[in-house]
C-alpha cells in the first residue's frame, strides 16, 4: 500500500478541538524512573529513499525527537519511563502526547503552547549517504518551557535524568532546561547527556561547542557519535587518549562513543574497551541511537552497580547494541524502536552462530 503523502497545507490548518489528555498514565512498574526531558516533534520522512528533500515525491509523518525516542524506548524494553516537554496544542501535539501514553510513558510533565506550533523536522538520507535536515522551529512550543512550567515532583522521582543539547539553543528552554537538571541533581539522579548535535539549528559551530560544553561537567553519563567526537576535540582518530584527556571529566561514570554498525566504546575511571554489534542491512538509520541509549539507561536504572562492574557493563552495552541494530533495520525511529523478547532472541542467535 503506497504511504499517504502530507500537504504542506497541514501546518497551518491544525483543529484545536481534540481533547485534552489526563496529565498523567500509568507506568511499567519494575526498575527505577527515566526522564526525558526536551524536544518531541514530527519528523517527515521521504516516501521515496535516497533522495534529497528537494527531489522528494511526498513524505510521511512520523513521531521523532531524541528525549522521546529514548524515553520510549526505556518503555518499549519494560522499564518505567516519563517525558518533560512542551508541545504545541495543535492536532500533531495532541498526537505526540498519545503516543507516549500509548507506549507507556509518563506525560505528567508534558505542557502545550496555544500561541506556538509543534516542532517539524524534514529528514532524509541521500543516496551519497549524507542525511539531509530542514526545521521548522520559529518558534516551536518544545522552545518556550519556562522553569515555572517544570513539574518539580515528578523530575524529583528521577532515577536517571536524561537531556540533550537541542535545549539549551535558546531561552526560556534553555532555563528550564539548567532549572531541571538542578532539581534532579539534587534528588540524587544520575544525569545522562546524549549530545545529539543538529548544528543547523545553532547560530553558528562556535555557539554550539560553548553552550554543549557549558553543562559538560555535570554528566554522570555522556553519550557522543563519532562524528560528535570529531567536532568537540578536532580528533577524527576517536583516539582514547583524547577522549580521556577532552572529554572524560573527574565526576563522570560512564563516557560512550558510538561508532555506527561497529558498536560503542566506553571509558570509566577504572576501565575502557570497545563492545561490538551485529551485522544487519540498514534501511533508516533515524533514532538507533536513541534506541541504544534507552536500552543502556533502563539497565542501569534497574542496578546502577553496572557502571562499577565491566563484565556487567559489556552485557548491557551488547543488549544495547543490537536494539540499536534492529532500529535500524526499520523505517522511522519509534515504530522501530524494539522489545525485551526480540533482543533476547537476537542475543541468542548471536550467541549461537
Amino acid at each position: 500500500m503506497t504511504p499517504p503523502t502530507i500537504s504542506l497545507s497541514l501546518f497551518f490548518s491544525l483543529s484545536k478541538k481534540t481533547p485534552k489528555p489526563s496529565d498523567s498514565t500509568t507506568m511499567a512498574s519494575n526498575g527505577g524512573l527515566v526522564i526525558s526531558f526536551g524536544e518531541m516533534l514530527i519528523d517527515f520522512v521521504p516516501t521515496l529513499s535516497g533522495v534529497s528533500l528537494a527531489e522528494a515525491p511526498g513524505f510521511v509523518k512520523a513521531a521523532g525527537g531524541a528525549p522521546a525516542n529514548v524515553a520510549i524506548a526505556v518503555a518499549r524494553l519494560g522499564g518505567k519511563a516519563a517525558f518533560v516537554g512542551k508541545l504545541g496544542d495543535d492536532e500533531f501535539g495532541r498526537m505526540l502526547a498519545a503516543i507516549l501514553r500509548e507506549n507507556g510513558v509518563d506525560d505528567g510533565g508534558v505542557r502545550f503552547d496555544d500561541g506556538a506550533r509543534t516542532a517539524l523536522a524534514f529528514v532524509t538520507l541521500r543516496a551519497d549517504g549524507e542525511r539531509e535536515f530542514m526545521f521548522y522551529r520559529n518558534p516551536s512550543a518544545d522552545m518556550l518551557l519556562t522553569p515555572e512550567e517544570l513539574d518539580l515532583d515528578l523530575i524529583k522521582k528521577a532515577t536517571i535524568f536524561h537531556y540533550g543539547s537541542i535545549s539549551l539553543i535558546s531561552e526560556p528552554c534553555r532555563s528550564a532546561h539548567l532549572r531541571a537538571m538542578d532539581i534532579a541533581k539534587e534528588s540524587n539522579a544520575l544525569l545522562s547527556y546524549d549530545i545529539n548535535l543538529r548544528l543547523p539549528l545553532w547560530p553558528s559551530p562556535e555557539e554550539a561547542k560553548h553552550r554543549i560544553r557549558s553543562i559538560w561537567n555535570k554528566a554522570d553519563i555522556i553519550k557522543v557519535s563519532d562524528a560528535e567526537f570529531e567536532f568537540l576535540t578536532e580528533d577524527s582518530s576517536l583516539s582514547d587518549e583524547t577522549a580521556m584527556s577532552s572529554l572524560f571529566h573527574e565526576n563522570l561514570k560512564l563516557l560512550l562513543v558510538t561508532i555506527g554498525e561497529k558498536g560503542c566504546k566506553y571509558y570509566t575511571k577504572n576501565f575502557k574497551g570497545v563492545v561490538g554489534s551485529i551485522s544487519v542491512k540498514a534501511v533508516d538509520t533515524t533514532g538507533a541511537g536513541d534506541a541504544f541509549e534507552g536500552a543502556l539507561l533502563r539497565k542501569i536504572a534497574d542496578d546502577q552497580s553496572i557502571l562499577q562492574d565491566e563484565k556487567r557493563l559489556r552485557e548491557a552495552l551488547r543488549f544495547a547494541n543490537i536494539c540499536g541494530a534492529i532500529t535500524a533495520t526499520k523505517k522511522g525511529a519509534i515504530p522501530s524502536l524494539p522489545k525485551e523478547p526480540e533482543v533476547l532472541a537476537l542475543l541468542k542467535e548471536a550467541k549461537e552462530a
